[in-house]
């Protein structure tokens, strides 16, 4: 059962909820300094994502039976009760932990809630369903906001004060959110094993948003009084990262047929790139640190599959 839960829960993404919730956090002025409330964030983050997953399937257990029987819910390894009570068990624990230990505004906790469950039943049936999912990374950026200001200055619970990153950090989250947007429509054309000239065009420039965004960051510094060389290698070390994994995501879709789930594998790895471009100026070390990863989520889709 262990290991149909980690299938359904496509345990080899929860790290990027992980890097997403951390460039929140830093992003909003929290820093990066080991903090209960950033934990309980990541822990509530880490639930109602792997809920999230497995609700999905819930709703796509007819689909399922007839198209992958082999999924952990038609092929018997768990059952649909089971499912059920664990993945909304989760998403209300999730929420619980975020907002009550986590310190998170109700309010947009509750929005990012209600994206998940609105992506698990109209995925299938709904085209436009990819914004919802692009919606849920944007405000899991944004979740971590209050918490991440309160902590900075000491100030506990919910004291608002000056200093206010939030627009940084919903321009980061948007950013994202496009990335994920275009990854995900990349993989609804995996079913089809092809897409048009026009189609790749368009998916390249959203999913080339994160560089134009490090590209903003890059100005922004070189106009600054204090400029410093080190700031500019900060951006551009995580930019090339960025750049050259999307690249050869990018072959992969235009060879067509079975590598575009390639593709796609490549992209969900890539989003702690994403991550590290917004915070490469806060937190350069932790951004390299970021930049790692991609190879590491790569490895672990051989064992469990990303999507």
């Amino acid at each position: 059962m262990l290991r149909a839960l980690l299938e359904l829960c496509r345990i080899s993404n929860l790290p990027t909820v992980w890097t997403n919730v951390i460039a929140a956090w830093v992003i909003a002025g929290g820093g990066w300094h080991w903090h209960p409330h950033l934990a309980w964030l990541l822990v509530g983050a880490s639930l109602m994502y792997s809920a999230g997953m497995i609700l999905n399937d819930t709703w796509d257990v007819a689909w399922d039976r007839e198209k992958r029987p082999e999924r952990p819910i038609p092929s018997g390894r768990i059952s649909l009760k089971a499912a059920w009570a664990i993945g909304i068990g989760g998403l209300l624990g999730g929420y619980a932990l975020m907002v009550l230990a986590g310190g998170a505004g109700w309010g947009i906790t509750a929005a990012l809630m209600a994206a998940i469950v609105l992506y698990d039943v109209y995925h299938k049936p709904w085209a436009g369903s990819v914004v919802v999912m692009g919606a849920c990374r944007a405000l899991l950026y944004a979740v971590p906001i209050l918490p991440a200001q309160n902590a900075a200055t000491g100030l506990w619970p919910h004291t608002p004060h000056g200093n206010d990153l939030s627009s940084v950090v919903f321009v980061a989250g948007i950013t994202l959110g496009v990335y994920v947007v275009a990854l995900t429509l990349i993989a609804r054309a995996e079913g089809k094993g092809s897409m048009g000239q026009n189609h790749r065009n368009s998916l390249t420039a959203l999913l080339m948003l994160p560089a134009a965004w490090a590209g903003v960051l890059a100005i922004l510094t070189v106009i600054q009084p204090h400029l410093r060389l080190a700031s500019l290698l900060a951006i551009g070390a995580p930019l090339a990262f960025f750049i050259a994994w999307t690249l050869n995501a990018l072959r992969q879709m235009r060879k067509g047929g079975p590598s575009i789930g390639q593709a796609v594998g490549l992209l969900l790895a890539g989003i702690p790139l994403v991550d590290a471009i917004n915070i490469s100026l806060a937190e350069p070390a932790t951004a390299l640190a970021f930049c790692l990863l991609p190879p590491l989520l790569r490895y672990w889709q051989r064992w469990v599959a990303a999507t």
